[in-house]
């Protein structure tokens, strides 16, 4: 028996998240067809983290145990050879069998991209949530400071979510321009449901200037989901990058 770790990329829009579900078209699903087709073997994919519908990934992590012979180093060219062309594997190695995708990460991080161009960027519209108006950038970088650190981010996280310990680290929050729009990039220990996109959804309010910087640490202590406004829709979030290594040891802004 082997185990691999896969890193994987892929546009969510078209996909039901990345777990399994019945009569849906999902990430999971997707990956245990296509090892079918080149193993013969009915295998299970664990990953780092469960995307919701319509998120996407660049730097999501797997892994699998297999009988297959087939070099690690071609697993890449054969296994993209079955996948649809919204969903790549992008790196493969073998790893230890105490190895898991999901309980040995480290940090995770992802990007938030907002379109605020007056006219909307019809080619990248799958992948920026689209907010009119104007931004403050410089006000919503002085928020994002005060969400750094160990905190209980009830008020930033899904009030659906059953998870009791709600304590997170967040090393990173960089609000930065980019073509007609903002991104907000986040990288933490782990990430609450629907935390990152709730996350942008609170700098996005402060750089309208419906909430000011100076508000967030007393909203964060309020640990009240209903002091923040809506969840910001899935499409404008991609996980970037999974890391095995300590924040304090990697290599990183």
């Amino acid at each position: 028996m082997r185990r691999l770790k896969l890193t994987i990329a892929y546009d969510g829009a078209d996909f039901a998240g990345f777990q399994s579900q019945q009569n849906q078209r999902t990430i999971q699903g997707e990956l245990e067809k296509a090892l079918k087709k080149v193993t013969g073997e009915t295998i299970i994919v664990y990953g780092a983290g469960r995307t919701d519908a319509g998120v996407h990934a660049r730097g999501q992590v797997v892994h699998l145990t297999t009988n297959t012979r087939i070099p690690t180093e071609k697993w890449v060219w054969v296994f993209n050879h079955m996948l649809p062309r919204d969903l790549a594997v992008i790196h493969a190695e073998e790893v230890s069998d105490g190895f898991h995708a999901r309980y040995d990460a480290c940090w995770k991080r992802y990007r938030y991209e907002i379109d605020t161009h007056a006219i909307p960027d019809v080619f990248t519209g799958r992948y920026r949530t689209r907010i009119k108006g104007e931004l403050n950038q410089l006000v919503m970088r002085e928020a994002a400071q005060h969400l750094l650190g160990t905190h209980d981010f009830t008020a930033l996280s899904s009030a659906k979510s059953a998870i009791k310990n709600r304590v997170r680290t967040l090393y990173q929050c960089d609000v930065e321009s980019m073509t007609a729009g903002i991104s907000i990039t986040t990288a933490g220990n782990g990430f609450l449901y629907n935390m990152v996109r709730i996350i942008a959804g609170l700098l996005v309010q402060v750089g309208k200037g419906s909430l000011l910087p100076e508000q967030v640490p007393e909203i964060i202590a309020s640990r009240d989901r209903g002091r923040i406004g809506k969840t910001l829709p899935p499409e404008g979030l991609t996980l970037m990058e999974v890391s095995y290594q300590p924040w304090e040891k990697s290599l990183h802004p």
